[in-house]
């Protein structure tokens, strides 16, 4: 610069850019100058070792962009279609009568929290292998159990996630690459196996489940010939539901879509009747299919050479794991967050328990959180206001490979809602993705208290970006 200008400079007031430190801003402001803060930080938050993890990647960008491209088409390509309801023992890969299968990474019965124990000792009861929770309790301690993840067996769990051999599950086939995926039938909300509940009432439901609802569900789906579930989730989308924690919508497409093949089977129609009450009685339905149809379309890219795409995310109360498309099978874990959020008359945050379920399959298949801008009456059931849910959506688009062509955001000019969380962006930008979730209470046999948000833990995304890393780095 010259001396001129230089000299300029000094006759008046300085207009200062200031980055770092709002207090920076704020000490120019208050001697009479201009001044504009820029939110800025180093990336990675400055960590030498992530840093250098991202460094090592550079030449490896085209590799990864390829990987990542084909990873999104697979997933958008991807037609889970509901094609039966059987017990888990016919349908579940590995699945023998000794099995019981939950949310989450791998567990042991002695680390499990209160709400997956519950359920495991309800699911004991249920099969007839126990005869109460106690009994329940010692069989599930003796080691005459097989406990295995539901991500280890093409199955999803919300919640618990206990899957036993006789539970009826959702038949979700992937027509585009024919893979299956499975969950069970959706209980309701409060107190649930699923929430850790394992009283009389919460078994009855069940026995009614695979006696009644099932079976006749499953006649209904023959006729019909299968239900695209992918259709029904795009279509909620454009009616107010993100498809984790709101379903409206959803469970009503469900029902009209299933109701003229069920009047048409040979159900009673009492029975019919019955059906019906139960269905349009929880809003929560949908999820049990959304959840096996986000699962169908995700495992298409597990294994995918090279792509830095999480394929699954998932919580068992004590840990949170993600998987990620290049590296396979392993799950890379970190303690489990505390939701916040509304809850039940009569608790607070302090008898939650920590984050839990298999939902976040959801999110990981790009919608849940991620499409909270299509749904902002989900601030109702998990807290927050209306625009919060736009802003949640908006902020998960720099973490995304792309945009999902066919699930679409009216909200946001029918933009498609943001897909393929890239773990390289997560460790740059030290944005994690967000979470709706319900909240199940730390102690077994009580059930769902609430419901709320919160992020995943970046440890999980920076572990799996430093082994990411050496796999594949320069």
């Amino acid at each position: 610069m010259s001396t001129q200008g230089v000299s300029g400079l000094l006759k008046g007031m300085p207009n200062v850019v200031s980055m770092g430190l709002a207090s920076f801003t704020a000490s120019i402001a208050s001697q009479g100058a201009r001044a504009l803060h820029v939110e800025w930080a180093p990336p990675a938050g400055g960590d030498p070792a992530a840093l250098e993890a991202l460094d090592s990647l550079l030449p490896r960008a085209e590799m990864i962009r390829q990987a990542n491209d084909r990873a999104l088409q697979m997933m958008q390509d991807a037609q889970p279609v509901l094609v039966d309801i059987r017990p888990a023992r016919e349908v579940i890969p590995g699945m023998s009568e000794r099995t019981i299968l939950h949310a989450g990474p791998p567990i042991a019965w002695e680390a499990m929290c209160g709400p997956i124990r519950g359920a495991v000792a309800g699911a004991l009861v249920y099969e007839g292998k126990a005869a109460d929770v106690a009994d329940a309790e010692r069989l599930a301690g003796s080691g005459k159990i097989i406990f295995s993840p539901c991500h280890h067996h093409c199955a999803v769990g919300p919640m618990a996630g206990v899957i036993s051999p006789s539970m009826p599950v959702f038949c979700v086939r992937n027509e585009t690459a024919g893979n299956m995926a499975y969950a069970t039938l959706n209980e309701g909300l409060g107190k649930v196996l699923r929430f850790g509940a394992n009283g009389p009432e919460v078994i009855a439901r069940l026995k009614w489940m695979a006696g009644v609802l099932a079976p006749s569900l499953a006649k209904a789906l023959k006729i019909a010939g299968g239900i695209n579930i992918k259709n029904l989730i795009a279509q909620a989308l454009l009616m107010g539901d993100e498809c984790h924690n709101r379903n409206v919508a959803g469970t009503g497409l469900f029902l009209r879509a299933i109701t003229p093949h069920l009047l048409a089977a040979d159900v009673e129609k009492e029975t019919t009747a019955e059906i019906f009450r139960f269905i349009a009685g929880n809003d929560h339905f949908f999820l049990n299919l959304a959840m096996p149809a986000c699962k169908a379309a995700a495992d298409t890219v597990k294994g995918l050479r090279g792509s830095t795409i999480m394929c699954a995310m998932a919580r068992n109360g004590v840990e949170i794991g993600i998987r990620v498309a290049g590296l396979g099978d392993r799950w890379f874990t970190a303690p489990a967050g505390e939701p916040r959020g509304l809850y039940f008359p009569g608790f607070t945050a302090e008898d939650g328990c920590r984050d839990l379920g298999d939902s976040t399959i959801t999110e990981t298949a790009a919608i849940g959180a991620m499409a909270m801008a299509a749904a902002p009456a989900i601030v109702k059931f998990v807290g927050g206001a209306p625009s919060d849910a736009a802003r949640y959506t908006l902020e998960m688009y720099e973490i995304a490979w792309g945009s999902h062509r066919d699930y679409q955001l009216p909200a946001l000019d029918f933009r498609g809602t943001p897909a393929g969380v890239d773990i390289r962006k997560v460790v740059e930008t030290g944005i994690t993705p967000v979470i709706n979730t319900g909240v199940a209470h730390q102690r077994p046999g009580i059930g769902q208290i609430g419901a709320g948000l919160l992020r995943a833990s970046m440890n999980c995304f920076r572990e799996a970006l430093l082994v990411f890393a050496e796999h594949y780095g320069a």
